[in-house]
């Protein structure tokens, strides 16, 4: 072999080893952290994102999801993504607020009243202004909505479908000044409590009860310590998957798309995991011996008295009534007036 011959083959094999090794350096494994467990609506999404960014990268790329809160509180992962400690986060909205208020639109009671409105507010003008808000006030951004459905309430005393049915019960709620309020409301002062202390908290009576969508009652077992559900439907559920801004300014213009691809190809799995799911899981809480009831008079009392006194406190913070109107505007429903 001549000099000239070997020279090239040399070359050509470090040539060789270069582009491999740039590939394995530009090759991403984010982590996810999940608040809840397996057979959840987040864990759904998050599968349905793993799979899409995978698939559009074509291999370059992966996540792993990190279950039941093993990296920290929902909350805490949204300070943690903010410094770029943290890729991902799939976490409930209401644990999103303190950090961007004008999300909070989204845990107001009684505004979103089905998944139709769910999705038409996420996917429109209203969820991409949320998401530069979210992006300047925190520094994360959102990339895919999960869907987990009405927070039921749940608790292991007695029926519940009033509102004086209500009184005399301790019921865990997030750290969250809307939905604490909300219960306020109806005439009880709920005990704010981390998501990771709540199963500890309904085992040994510390509370009563809390309030969660059939998914998420399901996944974490609460038919274990709870008895009776309640059909209420003041918030419906919205959990967002978030990328530390920090990080996705990291990437390529390239696999920023890819990102923003796989969030939206997930986002339409968890609506359609939702559409799928939800009766059938209804059916395991009540095989697994949960009793599920409806408010009296579809739930006329706990609406007003809802929204007459928890709507108008959260004006200013989601940005002024003027927004709240063009919330109430974009899904169909009448305007409010000061």
């Amino acid at each position: 072999m001549s000099y000239f011959t070997r020279f090239m083959a040399s070359t050509a094999i470090a040539l060789s080893a270069t582009f491999i090794s740039v590939g394995m350096a530009d090759a991403k494994n984010f982590k996810i952290a999940v608040g809840d467990s397996g057979g959840s609506s987040q864990e759904a999404t998050g599968v349905a994102f793993v799979q899409a960014l995978e698939e559009l990268s074509g291999g370059a790329h992966t996540a792993t999801l990190f279950l039941n809160g093993q990296l920290g509180s929902e909350q805490d992962t949204v300070n943690e993504a903010a410094i770029g400690t943290l890729d991902m986060s799939i976490l409930a909205i209401n644990n999103v607020t303190p950090f961007s208020p004008t999300v909070g639109v989204f845990s107001l009671p009684y505004v979103i009243l089905s998944l139709e409105d769910a999705e038409k507010l996420t996917q429109g003008p209203i969820g991409q202004e949320l998401t530069e808000n979210t992006i300047e006030d925190a520094g994360v951004r959102i990339i895919a909505w999960t869907y987990t459905g009405f927070r039921r309430l749940t608790n292991s005393k007695k029926p519940v479908t009033s509102v004086a049915d209500l009184q005399g019960l301790v019921i865990r709620v997030p750290k969250n000044e809307i939905m604490i309020d909300t219960y306020k409301a109806w005439g009880i002062s709920p005990t704010p409590m981390a998501w990771s202390e709540t199963f500890a908290g309904l085992q040994t009576g510390v509370v009563d009860g809390q309030d969660n969508p059939y998914t998420t009652i399901n996944a974490m077992k609460f038919y274990e310590v709870q008895k009776y559900v309640t059909n209420i439907r003041y918030i419906f559920s919205i959990e967002p998957l978030i990328i530390s801004e920090q990080v996705f300014q990291e990437l390529s213009a390239e696999d920023q798309q890819t990102v923003l691809d796989a969030g939206k190809a997930a986002t339409a799995a968890s609506a359609q995991f939702l559409r799928d799911k939800e009766a059938e899981i209804k059916q395991i809480l009540l095989d697994e011996g949960m009793e599920i009831s409806d408010p009296e008079n579809n739930e006329e009392e706990f609406i007003k008295l809802a929204t007459e006194a928890v709507w108008p406190k959260f004006y200013d913070s989601i940005g002024g009534i003027e927004k709240m109107n063009a919330v109430l505007a974009e899904i169909g429903r009448a305007p409010v007036s000061e």
